[in-house]
């Protein structure tokens, strides 16, 4: 819904990091990094409960991942795969549209007639643009959500708690660390700013 109203607000959200904004993919998280994240979590458990495993003890955790239930998260990651790829093309050739003829013409346009009139041949012109970036991000998140549900339905219940904690822990994660590094980088932006305009005053004097 939100999307409808301001698509580029949600594809540059204000209220992420920067560390986040580097590892985001039309709007939000990579499709595929919830298999890396499955796979990663799944060795972790594997590992430290190995002597349960080998001894034929359920730890009911990721780490006790059965054959079949591996054969049909790699199905559903292949299919992801693919139409992860297919949407990221979608994205590329809609961002070449910006240097189309049409949006050449506007800037033209541009150096004539009145304020309002710009803005409304601008207007014209980008919303296409947003129409399209706005179908672009609802297709992302509809495969955000079908992967979701597509490992929560292979997963056992405490599976499904397992992998649904690491994903929360991961994000607030990500969202800690970034917004300390933006703080502190601004901390320091500030002080040699401060450091500059002393410098500044005193060869002035």
């Amino acid at each position: 819904m939100w999307a409808k109203h301001d698509v580029l607000a949600m594809l540059s959200p204000t209220w992420r990091s920067s560390l986040e904004d580097a590892f985001l993919w039309i709007g939000g998280w990579r499709p595929t990094m919830a298999f890396h994240l499955l796979y990663s979590k799944a060795g972790l458990q594997f590992e430290a409960k190995l002597d349960e495993l080998l001894q034929g003890l359920r730890t009911s955790d990721l780490g006790d991942l059965s054959a079949t239930q591996l054969a049909q998260i790699d199905e559903i990651q292949k299919r992801t795969i693919a139409e992860e790829r297919e949407i990221t093309d979608m994205m590329a050739t809609h961002q070449e549209t910006v240097a189309d003829a049409s949006m050449m013409l506007r800037a033209n346009e541009t150096d004539k007639g009145g304020k309002k009139e710009v803005e409304e041949r601008v207007d014209s012109a980008l919303m296409p643009k947003e129409e399209g970036l706005e179908e672009i991000l609802q297709r992302a998140d509809g495969l955000r959500l079908r992967t979701l549900q597509g490992i929560v339905n292979i997963l056992r219940p405490k599976q499904c708690i397992h992998f649904l904690i690491a994903a929360a822990e991961l994000h607030l994660r990500l969202h800690e660390w970034g917004k300390k590094r933006d703080t502190s980088r601004r901390v320091n932006e500030g002080t040699y700013s401060d450091e500059g305009t002393i410098h500044d005053l005193s060869t002035s004097r």
